[in-house]
């Protein structure tokens, strides 16, 4: 039965048996009169009795109105109050919100912040470099690594942070390769590569024209850690692409040197991704918000733990 009558004949039945006019049940809900009547009279041949006794002078329910009336305002109330608690839930920061990012101490100090602000927030945070699937399963707001250009997902990007990259190499290695070091005898150079996060084995270098340039290299060594492939580059076992700020105290006690080649590394970039094709929860909004907040506020003493490298990317 119910999928033979419509909400709006319900919802006009009830404001002219309130005000026992049509034409001023038509007003209050901004209706023309021919529809307010229209959606009674389909109301009545749907459940078939006469609901509501018309005259020139008056307007009265009939019992079957009367009986109508007293069972159906009670959950038209109820569909209205559960959809405003939605609407105001949709603008408030609360309930479950799950997060996909990279074990990074910052990071974990600014979330732990953010949810003490907002203690009608409950947060199931899983942390994993590159995620195969991540808001296909219903994740809220992904946190991921990349260099250069995005590949086109369908998803919303936003950058949260950005640092500069530099090629480097431990001095007994510069030494050895010092006639090859270009970018065209790359590929023939031991390297020092991502095992799964940024796509793996592709060197990325900037372009002039803004477009990226892939090189492919040879790796041995495939680390999901800045910190252990900074530590592989010490050891003198490849070379690596590390942001330059992780890597500042090696450089300068001469540990590590910098490799100058035709083109310079594209930054590691750190990205919030989520589905913006709907209207995004106010959950999701208030920790891009409270995120880039923190990150252009934040300077290079900040990112120390990031430096330090603890089970995060950033060796490409």
């Amino acid at each position: 039965m119910l999928e033979k009558v419509e909400l709006a004949w319900l919802i006009s039945f009830r404001q002219v048996f309130e005000v026992k006019s049509f034409k001023q049940a038509a007003s209050i809900l901004n209706l023309p009169s021919s529809n307010v009547s229209r959606h009674v009279a389909q109301l009545e041949d749907a459940v078939g009795l006469r609901l509501l006794e018309r005259t020139t002078r008056r307007m009265a329910a009939t019992e079957a109105g009367e009986t109508l009336y007293q069972q159906v305002v009670p959950l038209l109330e109820s569909m209205d109050s559960a959809l405003l608690e939605m609407s105001t839930a949709g603008r408030t920061v609360a309930g479950h919100l799950k997060v996909l990012m990279p074990d990074l101490p910052l990071l974990g100090k600014w979330l732990a912040e953010f949810c003490c602000q907002y203690p009608l927030l409950s947060l199931s945070c899983d942390t994993n470099l590159a995620p195969a699937q991540g808001l296909e399963d219903g994740v809220d707001l992904l946190l991921q690594y990349g260099r250069g250009p995005l590949q086109s997902s369908g998803w919303v990007a936003k950058e949260i942070a950005r640092w500069p990259s530099i090629v480097v190499g431990a001095p007994q290695l510069c030494q050895r390769y010092s006639a090859q070091l270009s970018l065209n005898q790359l590929k023939f150079l031991p390297c020092i590569t991502s095992l799964s996060a940024l796509n793996g084995t592709p060197w990325v270098f900037k372009q002039n024209d803004s477009q990226a340039v892939t090189v492919p290299v040879y790796s041995t060594y495939r680390i999901n850690s800045a910190h252990l492939a900074k530590e592989t580059a010490l050891a003198g076992l490849g070379f690596a692409i590390l942001p330059e700020l992780s890597c500042q105290t090696e450089l300068q006690q001469g540990l590590l040197q910098r490799v100058v080649l035709e083109k310079v590394p594209e930054d590691l970039v750190l990205y919030a991704i989520f589905n913006g094709r709907d209207k995004t929860p106010r959950k999701v909004t208030a920790l891009l918000d409270f995120l880039m907040q923190k990150s252009t506020g934040s300077n290079q003493s900040d990112w120390v733990a990031w430096s330090k490298g603890q089970h995060q990317s950033g060796a490409d």
